[in-house]
């Protein structure tokens, strides 16, 4: 998909520097993935203390 952006040239240059990105679709695709986990974790968090983790180690290893 080609789309047109209007970054900030300092943003995307220090980005680009930080991650080693050689191609600033690189960076983009980099960024979205990112964000796309770590939405997924904050997502996750929401089920902390609410699922039942009950596990015997020694059963588990007895499989």
């Amino acid at each position: 998909m080609r789309t047109t952006l209007d970054l900030p040239e300092e943003l995307v240059n220090e980005a680009m520097e930080i991650t080693k990105c050689k191609t600033k679709t690189e960076l983009i695709k980099m960024a979205l993935q990112n964000i796309i986990v770590k939405e997924k974790i904050k997502g996750l968090k929401n089920y902390y203390g609410k699922v039942s983790l009950e596990i015997d180690l020694d059963q588990v290893r007895e499989r």
